[in-house]
């Protein structure tokens, strides 16, 4: 009898964008030209002083262990981080280092739910938040973010979680929140905090984003009186400093969780490597205008492809408030055609044409939620950007190489149309 694999192990899912990206860099090996617009990668070099103080690092042979919640400049420098540009009151035991952000979900729920505990969780939703909830035998609640809502967090939603759910543990708080682009308000935030704060229950807020906000500027639920001792906040430099290959985060947390989390690194990862963070170090303290342009750049980019999504017939996307990603509603192509937004998504890619495709992910990679969306990263340079819009229309004028696609993949056909009010 062969070894048997865990219920858990058996039902995991992934994150999509990196399955598509596989597809698209076989694709590409085989020489077809693809605009990859599916994965949250930054197009632009990491920051000079990143680059500079991991070289020095290197040199100056940084390469043994170290103590597992971080190294203390790290520490030091991350605090006054998130002091300085989000008014968050940490000081540096408040900051636990690890390899991006992602790994706190997993610390999070680790740290706070216990089988049967009841999660909210707002959907479209990254896809990890799931597995990492189900890790623990704890149970995702979901409600959905609306378009017309600028997809920013219902307060009624969670007044309902905390009032009829049989055991409300914790909120996992996305913004700016990846697909949608949506962020929730100031007045959102004071208004979560007090719903919240004395209860015994958890916030992950999670804040990859920080930097990608286009109007205003990012707001932490962690500002908000209280909430330093109720709420994980999950910072990464993957996006702000387009550092996503170094594989470096940090999360903030009251001293007693932070200690916790920090044993958690400890029998998992033993430590985050001291090259990286002191690079990330290096980042914190000397390349704010540098990211700040990068992060002009990619506005530009958003705007680019916003303004030429909505040229396209069926095709309805909000500006989106901070990241970047675009999440156009395209239910109305989809019901025409009679494919759903993944399959539409995966036809663009493979099956369009010959020579060209566009890499994306449909919403409902994100939850059932983002089904009759699209999600479409500007992580591409700006004239990559023109040839995806270009080759959009072209694509859905092609019903019969869709059609001959869906023969071959005829899970990816729309059942029952998609709600389009």
């Amino acid at each position: 009898m062969s070894i048997q694999l865990s219920r858990f192990a058996r039902s995991l899912t992934v994150e999509t964008a990196f399955t598509v990206l596989g597809i698209a860099k076989s694709l590409k090996a085989r020489g077809k030209d693809v605009v990859e617009l599916e994965i949250g990668d930054s197009p632009f070099d990491s920051t000079a002083s990143a680059r500079a103080g991991g070289v020095a690092a290197i040199e100056d042979n940084q390469s043994h262990y170290c103590p597992s919640p971080g190294i203390p400049e790290f520490r030091e420098a991350a605090a006054a981080f998130v002091r300085r540009e989000f008014d968050v009151p940490a000081e540096a035991d408040n900051i636990v280092a690890g390899p991006g952000a992602k790994v706190f979900e997993q610390f999070f729920c680790e740290a706070f739910l216990n089988p049967g505990a009841g999660v909210l969780v707002f959907s479209p939703y990254f896809p990890t938040y799931v597995p990492n909830i189900e890790r623990r035998g704890a149970r995702p609640v979901f409600v959905p973010l609306r378009q017309s809502n600028e997809f920013r967090p219902g307060i009624a939603d969670i007044e309902r979680f905390l009032a009829e759910d049989e055991s409300p543990r914790a909120i996992f708080l996305n913004s700016p929140h990846n697909p949608t682009g949506g962020v929730a308000t100031e007045e959102d935030l004071a208004q979560i905090a007090d719903l919240v704060r004395g209860r015994d229950v958890a916030v992950f807020s999670d804040e990859p984003y920080c930097h990608m906000v286009w109007e205003g500027t990012h707001r932490s639920l962690l500002s908000q009186p209280g909430m330093l001792e109720q709420c994980v906040a999950a910072y990464t430099f993957s996006k702000s400093y387009s550092m996503s290959g170094w594989r470096l985060g940090f999360a903030v947390a009251s001293r007693d969780v932070a200690d916790a989390i920090g044993k958690m690194v400890n029998t998992t990862l033993s430590c985050t490597p001291p090259i990286v963070q002191l690079a990330g170090t290096a980042a914190l303290k000397h390349d704010a205008a540098e990211r700040d342009r990068v992060m002009r750049e990619f506005r530009d980019k958003v705007v680019l492809l916003t303004e030429g999504l909505n040229r396209i017939e069926g095709f309805s996307a909000l500006d989106p408030k901070a990241t970047f990603y675009v999440f156009p509603n395209v239910a109305p192509v989809c019901n025409r055609l009679g494919v759903t937004s993944h399959g539409l998504a995966l036809y663009m890619l493979e099956g369009a044409d010959e020579r060209f495709g566009i890499a994306s992910l449909g919403g409902e990679c994100f939850g059932a939620a983002g089904a009759g969306f699209l999600r479409l990263s500007c992580a591409e340079p700006n004239e990559r950007l023109r040839q995806a819009l270009d080759f959009i229309p072209v694509a859905l004028s092609r019903r019969d190489r869709l059609e001959a696609w869906l023969d071959e993949k005829p899970q990816y056909r729309l059942r029952e149309p998609y709600r389009t009010d």
